[in-house]
């Protein structure tokens, strides 16, 4: 059997992209995965009302669609080692926890704002959970080892959180109350 050419090898490594989580506007420190995910997750809810004492001909209540809410994606199974440096893992977990924790220096208090990577662009997107499991220590009780599940609600990026103004150019009459 032959052996792969290392030339070659080292190409397939430098064509290997990582999956990111690139903070909006630098508001909190990017979050590079360890380790690409094997899969992710899709969900997205569309809404309907049902009209109480509102019936058809089959006493079905008449149902009238009310909108759609942003996607959710769920990244599970993260894993994070640094069993080989001897190393916290607790470097990469605490940039994640940024994440979950309101945006430092700002008047906004939010927590920030991500752009979901992996070779392209594919998600403006906040943190609506974070689960870690901290499984593997060395002798002296550093951690070395996390897998990580976070989830992730899609936003608007022509109206991101954070902003003053609506990107719909519109009004909100019923706060204002001069009308």
């Amino acid at each position: 059997m032959e052996t792969p050419d290392i030339i070659e090898i080292e190409k397939l490594k430098s064509t290997l992209e990582k999956a990111k989580l690139i903070a909006y506007n630098g508001e909190a420190p990017d979050i590079e995965l360890m380790f690409n995910p094997t899969d992710i997750s899709f969900t997205r809810t569309v809404n309907w009302e049902c009209q109480v004492g509102n019936r058809g001909t089959t006493l079905l209540p008449k149902v009238n669609f009310s909108g759609v809410d942003p996607y959710r994606f769920t990244l599970q199974q993260l894993v994070y080692d640094t069993y080989e440096t001897k190393k916290s893992v607790m470097e990469y977990i605490d940039k994640i926890k940024k994440g979950v924790e309101a945006i430092e220096n700002t008047d906004d208090s939010r927590p920030p704002v991500y752009i979901f990577t992996w070779g392209s662009e594919y998600f403006y997107c906040v943190i609506t959970s974070l689960t870690y499991t901290l499984n593997m220590f060395l002798s002296d009780g550093t951690p070395v080892r996390a897998l990580v599940d976070i989830d992730l609600q899609e936003v608007d990026k022509v109206n991101l959180p954070g902003g003053s103004s609506s990107a719909s150019g519109g009004t909100n009459n019923l706060l204002d109350p001069r009308i």
